[in-house]
C-alpha cells in the first residue's frame, strides 16, 4: 500500500470532529495508544452513534491502519456505557489489540483532554498535543475515512444529525457543498415558521439564519429551533452586549470556575477571573486574562453554572482572541506551571446530559435521529476550498469543465498544511471563487 500519510492526505481527510486539523499531519508520527473517541456528548446529535452501529467494521479497520503506521500497540474505543447498539456492533469486529472504554453519560465526555485521561489516566499537558504523552485521538468519522483513503476513496460527504423542530430528524450522509437549505428540505423542512439553526450542537455551536450555508468536512449537524427560544437568544447575544452585562452583573461567585471541565482537571483555566479583567485596567486586567487561554469553549459556565445568565465562555473565547492579537500568548511550558493536580470532587461535579438537555430546551424531543439509508441527492453544491486548518487548495478547474464524483476539484498546497476538495456530485463547473460552485447537468 502507498504510505499512509500520503492516502490520506490525496483523499482529503481533516477532523471531522473538530476544527479540521489534517489528518495527514496528525498521524505522521509514533504513538504508543490510538484513540477512537466515539463518546459524543452533543444532545441530540449521533452521527458518531450511527457510525459505529452500521460502520463499525470501517471505522475499526481506520483504526488499525492508523495503529500499524504509527507503530501502536494498543487502541481504545471511548463511548458512552448507555449506547449499546454501537457497543455491540463494534465488539463484533474488535480486534485483540483494541479495548472499549465505557464513559459516563455526561457532558463533556467528548473534550479529548477528559477521553485521554479517563481511559489512559495521562493528562495532556496544558497547551500541548496527546501526542507528547504517547496518544493520538481521533474522530469516528475521521476514522471511516483514514479506511476509504486506504481503499482510495476521497472525502466527498459529511454525515450530519439534523434534529429540533424538522418533520424528520435524521442522520444521514450529505454531499459536501449541499446548502443547509436544501438538508433541511431534505429532512422534510422545518416544523415552524420563525427559526434559526444551530449547527455544530447546542453547547458549542452556532446561529446559523443563511440557509445558503454550506456542508463541509466539518459539519456535524443542526437543530432546528425558534428565533426566540431562550438557547437562541443567548447564542446570538453579541460582543458588547455579553461584556457590558458581564461587567455590571457579575458577582464572581466563581461557579463557573468551580464547575469548569478543564479546571477540575488541574488546568490554569478560571473563567471568574477572566471576567474580573473587564472590570479592571491596565497590568492587573492582563494577569487575569491568561486564565483564559486553557478554556475549552465547552460551555459549562454560560449555559449551565452561572446564576446570573451571563457569558464568561464567551468572554474567554474573545479574551483569547485579543491575546494572540497583541502576542501575549503564554507558552505551553508556562501554561503547564500553572497546572495543579486533579481536583478531588471533579466526579461529583460531572454535568448529567440528561439535565443538560433539559435545561437547554430540548427534553420535549426525542432523542432518536436515526440513520437515514437512501442516497440524498444535491443538484448544485457550492464546495469552499477552505475547510481545514491551513492554506486552502488550489483550484485545478474552471468554469464549463465537466466533473465526476471524486474528481480532484482543487489540489492541496503541497509547501503548507494543506488538502484537496473532491467534487462531491457529477456536474458542471459553473464558478471557481472562494468555493467552486457545481451544477448537475
Amino acid at each position: 500500500m502507498e504510505n499512509l500519510v500520503q492516502l490520506v492526505r490525496n483523499a482529503g481527510v481533516v477532523g471531522a470532529g473538530g476544527a479540521g486539523f489534517p489528518t495527514y499531519k496528525k498521524i505522521d508520527g509514533k504513538a504508543e495508544i490510538v484513540i477512537a473517541n466515539g463518546a459524543e456528548c452533543e444532545p441530540l446529535l449521533c452521527k458518531d452513534q450511527m457510525l459505529m452501529q452500521h460502520y463499525a467494521g470501517e471505522v475499526l479497520a481506520g483504526m488499525r491502519h492508523i495503529m500499524t503506521h504509527m507503530g501502536a500497540e494498543k487502541g481504545i474505543v471511548a463511548i458512552k456505557a448507555k449506547n449499546r447498539a454501537a457497543i455491540e456492533a463494534l465488539a463484533a469486529h474488535l480486534p485483540e489489540q483494541i479495548s472499549i472504554f465505557e464513559m459516563a453519560d455526561v457532558y463533556p465526555a467528548g473534550d479529548e483532554y477528559e477521553v485521554v485521561y479517563h481511559s489512559t489516566g495521562r493528562r495532556i499537558p496544558a497547551g500541548g498535543l496527546p501526542l507528547e504523552i504517547g496518544v493520538v485521538v481521533q474522530n469516528i468519522e475521521t476514522l471511516l475515512n483514514v479506511r476509504r483513503a486506504a481503499m482510495g476513496m476521497p472525502v466527498t460527504h459529511s454525515i450530519m444529525t439534523v434534529h429540533g423542530h424538522v418533520k424528520h430528524p435524521q442522520t444521514a450522509w450529505f454531499p459536501i457543498g449541499m446548502s443547509y437549505g436544501d438538508v433541511l428540505e431534505a429532512a422534510g423542512g422545518a416544523t415552524i415558521n420563525d427559526f434559526a439553526l444551530i449547527a455544530g450542537g447546542a453547547m458549542m455551536g452556532t446561529v446559523v439564519t443563511d440557509l445558503s450555508t454550506p456542508v463541509t468536512r466539518l459539519s456535524g449537524g443542526f437543530i432546528v429551533m425558534p428565533t426566540d427560544a431562550r438557547l437562541t437568544v443567548r447564542k446570538s447575544q453579541t460582543e458588547q452586549a455579553y461584556k457590558r452585562f458581564g461587567k455590571s452583573a457579575c458577582d464572581q461567585c466563581s461557579l463557573c470556575t468551580e464547575m469548569c471541565p478543564r479546571y477540575l482537571l488541574g488546568y490554569p483555566i478560571q473563567p471568574h477571573l477572566v471576567m474580573r479583567s473587564l472590570l479592571t485596567t491596565g497590568e492587573m486586567s492582563e494577569t487575569l486574562t491568561f486564565w483564559a487561554q486553557a478554556c475549552c469553549e465547552c460551555n459549562i459556565c454560560t449555559l449551565w453554572a452561572c446564576p446570573e445568565d451571563l457569558d464568561p465562555r464567551n468572554v474567554c473565547v474573545t479574551t483569547k482572541r485579543d491575546l494572540r492579537k497583541h502576542d501575549k500568548w503564554l507558552p505551553p511550558d508556562q501554561l503547564q506551571n500553572l497546572t495543579k493536580d486533579v481536583h478531588p470532587l471533579k466526579e461529583y461535579r460531572s454535568v448529567p446530559t440528561k439535565r443538560l438537555t433539559r435545561r437547554l430546551g430540548l427534553g420535549k424531543f426525542n432523542a432518536d435521529a436515526p440513520l437515514r439509508t437512501d442516497g440524498v441527492e444535491a443538484k448544485s453544491v457550492s464546495i469552499p476550498l477552505q475547510q481545514h486548518i491551513g492554506t486552502p487548495a488550489i483550484p485545478v478547474v474552471q468554469t464549463g469543465d465537466v466533473v465526476q464524483v471524486g474528481d480532484v476539484l482543487a489540489k492541496a498546497d503541497e509547501a503548507s498544511l494543506s488538502v484537496p476538495v473532491h467534487a462531491s456530485i457529477s456536474g458542471t463547473v459553473q464558478a471557481v471563487n472562494t468555493a467552486i460552485l457545481l451544477g448537475k447537468n
